[in-house]
């Protein structure tokens, strides 16, 4: 096989910065080959992936050593514009990506550059569009549709260019489970049929390995400490050292005491034989005992038979529940499900059309915005909606200083805030210098400062690698326990929703399909069918080894408290 990537020793250091991010890289990709680059925040596979695409240097200025070829161009020496015609890049924020004012126009936005003739790119566009199944799409806006469509639009985008190379970046961070199986199916099928390299930078690593690939590169501290097969990389300790989230059945096996040998089929939960453990796994299972349900305390919201519009499309329709003080709820479906709309109606961003909320016996209408804003918090999806100052500590600061808090009380929460949520050694840095997992913390951090009765966390593990994933998650559950703040987490994680929730609350094209504790709900095959969830590998285990699923996510839940008790 020839050879299409190329480092050798190879580091790279930021202008703006005094130590190298990258260091002595040595690496060699081929063509054909399907390659995930994983690793935690900040270990350097984001700039290992703008040195592959030309980024790095004529975006980001700053020291090179050693050599990095790209279809044998020496990428320093040739220019961004030569190596996109071998590399095409799909990025984590998609809406950092579009230019055009349709679907079609952005797909066409690369052809318009080159000059093709109309008739032969409307071809093209056409082409692209039908490969990734946005054909019906074309004459969409690009900020209106689903996260998953958008990832579609942009890597539509770069089919018709023929490019050797397609590298993603994160390009599960914004999918429902469904949507994510889609989007890992599709590459897959770019791979197989149309002879692609494929390189996909990801935390998701379960996900991911949803289809077969060729090899992971493990990064951290800039320098790649592991270039092997998955069942080679899963059966270390590699992943959870180096602040990787372990897929769900390689955990729930070791709970069991159950340990591997790289000669173990482990990529795939489909390819391992649940029948070599499952003596083990039976008989801690038997001597497992689960957790007594928590008793609900005081009512703070009652949701009644609520309806909303947006003009006359009814994005909920008759929704009723009710929130207890102390709770931590998973809010689940699919993209456009109606779980935003949900959280925005919460916290007064817009009122309901037909029904009423109650906020401790009291109709809500009666409480302005800002007023709401003292009780329940929104923490939105997009970290780019929600910051507005330019340095960290500012933007913590902001919400207490314009409900005009204290100075001593804003300095004292401001600095307690940076602490638990990892961000004090930052709190002077510009919030332009963040990734996208970091600014998320910002924003989270923002409105905890607050203290609010019910915090509303959109997608707050999106963007995060594992050890982020865990400080920020153990922080919000420090605040629920010790303050008995309500907690909704609105996600597509269905690790976050059985290892951190105790009851979820599942949406489908507007209407709530089930309300009920966590392991019940994704041990329901209708309800996971109908809400574009996706099957846990727990429940594989489960009817593999003959166990009921239900009880079987009920016994993991328990494990896995007992591990974070047990630090």
């Amino acid at each position: 096989m020839s050879a299409v990537i190329e480092f050798k020793d190879f580091s790279f250091r930021y202008k703006t910065q005094n130590e190298f991010t990258l260091h002595d890289i040595n690496l060699t990709i081929n063509k054909g080959e399907k390659v995930l680059i994983l690793g935690p925040s900040g270990s350097g596979k984001t700039t290992l992936g703008s040195c592959i695409n030309g980024l790095i240097p004529f975006s980001f200025d700053g020291e090179i050593k050693g050599s990095c070829k790209v279809c044998g161009l020496e990428t320093k020496e040739a220019s961004i514009f030569k190596i996109s015609e071998h590399v095409g890049t799909v990025q984590q924020d998609t809406d950092a990506q579009f230019v055009g004012l349709s679907v079609g126009e952005d797909i066409a936005f690369s052809l318009e550059n080159d000059m093709v003739p109309r008739p032969e790119m409307l071809e093209k566009v056409d082409a692209s569009a039908k490969i990734v199944g946005m054909e019906k799409f074309l004459k969409s806006v690009p900020y209106n549709i689903s996260g998953g469509q958008k990832q579609k639009t942009a890597l539509a985008g770069i089919l018709h260019n023929d490019v050797e190379i397609l590298l993603f970046d994160e390009p599960l961070a914004a999918l429902d489970p469904a949507m994510g199986m889609n989007a890992v199916d599709l590459i897959d099928k770019i791979h197989r049929e149309h002879h692609k390299t494929i390189l996909i930078i990801e935390h998701r690593l379960e996900d991911v390995l949803y289809r077969h690939v060729d090899r992971i590169i493990l990064m951290n501290e800039g320098k790649i400490l592991l270039d092997t097969t998955p069942d080679r990389l899963l059966s270390s300790n590699m992943l959870k050292e180096n602040g990787i989230r372990e897929p769900l059945y390689i955990s729930a096996l070791k709970n069991a005491g159950i340990s591997f040998t790289d000669k173990d089929r482990l990529a795939s939960i489909e390819d391992l034989d649940i029948d070599l453990y499952k003596e083990k796994i039976l008989k801690h299972f038997r001597g497992a005992k689960t957790g007594e349900t928590k008793e609900k305390k005081k009512k703070l919201i009652e949701v009644k038979d609520v309806s909303f519009y947006y003009d006359d499309y009814p994005a909920l329709k008759d929704i009723s529940f009710d929130l207890y003080e102390g709770e931590r709820i998973a809010v689940v479906g699919k993209n456009g499900a109606g779980k935003s709309t949900l959280a925005k109606l919460l916290c007064g961003i817009i009122r309901p059309s037909k029904g009423q909320i109650l906020i401790e016996g009291e109709d809500y209408l009666k409480y302005s915005i800002k007023e709401l804003g003292e009780i329940v918090g929104y923490v939105m999806q997009n970290p780019n909606q929600m910051l507005v100052k330019d340095i960290i500590k500012e933007e913590i600061e902001l919400a207490l200083k314009l409900n005009s808090f204290p100075e001593e009380l804003i300095a004292q929460r401001v600095e307690d805030t940076l602490r638990m949520a990892g961000l004090y050694p930052m709190r002077n840095w510009p919030v332009s210098v963040l990734s996208y997992g970091q600014k998320k913390r910002v924003t989270i951090a923002s409105i905890l400062a607050l203290q609010p009765k019910v915090i509303i966390l959109d997608e707050p593990t999106a963007g995060q690698d594992y050890f982020h994933y865990t400080e920020i998650m153990n922080f919000i559950c420090e605040l629920n326990e010790k303050h008995n703040i309500t907690i909704l987490f609105v996600t597509h994680d269905m690790h976050l929703a059985i290892e951190y929730t105790d009851r979820a609350i599942v949406f489908t094209d507007g209407e709530m399909i089930g309300d009920d504790l966590v392991y019940r709900i994704l041990s329901d095959d209708s309800i996971i069918e109908r809400a574009s969830l996706k099957k846990t590998s727990l429940v594989t285990i489960a009817q593999k080894a003959g166990i009921d699923p239900e009880e079987y996510i009920h016994y993991f839940i328990e494990c896995e408290k007992k591990e974070r008790e047990n630090g």
